[in-house]
């Protein structure tokens, strides 16, 4: 799928089912706080949620004194529902509309997480770009915290065909760069009550 058409896949989904209405809405994030907790991160960490869209872990962290946060998704309806529940205190916030595929990092970041966006690049040449701005973007020994759905998950999500991946894969598909350094199971309960099984993992730039 070009960017052109995941760009308009998501704002359609965003504008269309908004927050609460996405198979992967949660109201709190634990498993990701946790893990987050476990990489070493502080209040002071650059912090960059990969397609967190409208997702609450930027509000979680905002509590939990976070302040250098950043939020990068294609969809802007999906950021703008997150500005518009955060108000004022979304305003330190760097809200980023972009491809994750084709986007230039200004700076290095201490933590990368994302929760499911990257399953759903299916083309070899998007997860190697993928691949590369993680690589650009995340500094010496920070912490990449990536999430998917695992083998026995679901294979579509959105309408659109995902890569399942188990923790070995994942780590082999990111390269020499990145040592496995954690790993979680997670049963996902969806808004309308299935689950769906989701792998987290913890890779530590070397």
């Amino acid at each position: 799928m070009s960017e052109t058409n995941r760009r308009a896949h998501w704002e359609q989904t965003y504008a269309s089912k908004g927050e609460a209405g996405v198979s992967w809405f949660e109201d709190l994030p634990q498993i990701s706080l946790d893990i987050i907790a476990e990489a070493g991160a502080t209040k002071d960490s650059a912090l960059i949620d990969i397609g967190g869209g409208a997702a609450r872990l930027v509000d979680a962290l905002l509590e939990r004194g976070f302040t250098s946060l950043a939020v990068l998704d294609l969809s802007a309806a999906a950021l703008d529902l997150a500005k518009a529940r955060l108000g004022k205190a979304g305003k330190s916030v760097d809200w980023i509309v972009a491809d994750v595929t084709d986007w230039q990092p200004a700076h290095a970041y201490d933590v990368w997480h994302d929760r499911a966006a990257l399953h759903f690049l299916t083309d070899p040449a998007d997860q190697a770009a993928y691949f590369e701005r993680l690589r650009l973007a995340l500094r010496p020994g920070g912490a990449a915290i990536i999430a998917t759905f695992a083998p026995d998950g679901p294979e579509r999500c959105s309408g659109l065909p995902v890569v399942r991946y188990d923790p070995a894969t994942l780590a082999a598909a990111a390269g020499p760069s990145f040592v496995l350094a954690g790993e979680r199971r997670h049963a996902h309960l969806t808004p309308w009550g299935a689950t769906q099984a989701f792998q987290f993992s913890l890779l530590r730039r070397v």
